[in-house]
């Protein structure tokens, strides 16, 4: 685990990325929101992120965050934690309980469950719908043309209140297949906005490799974990 400074050197240098991106696009650097991924990092990276001003951080599963949120200095953390990576239906209860958000909701199966277990508490979960916009068999998410079937259902739901679109990119070098991407899921968000007249602010896309690409196409958070914390450990 790399030490606090080094961190802060590497949210610095993100920053300016990121304000670099909006600048080239005539974006205003407020509109995009960096989202530290702490997963597989030990309960320091959450640690770090709080100290340097940030109001979130993301991870890929459920059992992580209640372990780290269970453990004495992450019981401590005012931090809220979202959920990014895929949730089964088996795991929903568990997840609503400690995550402010969940950006992966790609079923009508999934967000009826978290419907149901949100109603159970009374709480309302913010989500984001995943959708695969960039056609990668490799990836979760609702297809393109589900969609609008997702969102109607997701609208229905008292439990739900739907903030954006998330998307992860295929891995290629070749950066034109991120944009392709991003610049199908603005397309889509726009097209739902127009459709169902609502509002969906969210488009969670883009990481450390493409983000300028992300930024360009509309992006209002950016997903950032090796940038920013060094490489992980798989073993934890």
């Amino acid at each position: 685990m790399i030490g606090y400074e080094q961190f802060c050197d590497n949210c610095r240098r993100l920053e300016e990325r990121v304000a670099q991106a909006c600048s080239a696009c005539g974006r205003s650097v407020s509109e995009v929101k960096i989202l530290p991924v702490t997963k597989t990092h030990p309960i320091d990276a959450a640690e770090y992120a709080h100290r340097y001003g940030f109001e979130s951080v993301g991870e890929n599963r459920v059992q992580e965050i209640a372990e780290k949120r269970a453990s004495e200095r992450g019981g401590a953390l005012n931090i809220k934690w979202e959920l990014i990576g895929h949730l089964q239906t088996n795991k929903v209860r568990r997840a609503v309980g400690l995550v402010s958000r969940i950006q992966s909701a790609d079923s009508e199966k999934l967000l009826r469950k978290i419907d149901s277990e949100c109603g159970k508490s009374g709480l309302t979960m913010g989500v984001l719908l995943q959708i695969n916009a960039g056609n990668d068999p490799a990836k979760f998410g609702a297809d393109t043309a589900e969609a609008p079937s997702l969102l109607e259902h997701a609208l229905s739901l008292k439990n739900i209140k739907v903030e954006g679109l998330m998307a992860i990119a295929p891995l290629d070098s070749d950066l034109s297949v991120a944009a392709r991407c991003f610049e199908n899921l603005r397309n889509l968000r726009d097209s739902l906005e127009a459709q169902f007249a609502v509002k969906l602010p969210e488009l969670s896309m883009g990481m450390s490799a493409d983000l300028e690409r992300a930024v360009e196409f509309g992006s209002t958070v950016i997903r950032v974990g090796t940038f920013l914390f060094g490489e992980r450990d798989y073993s934890l």
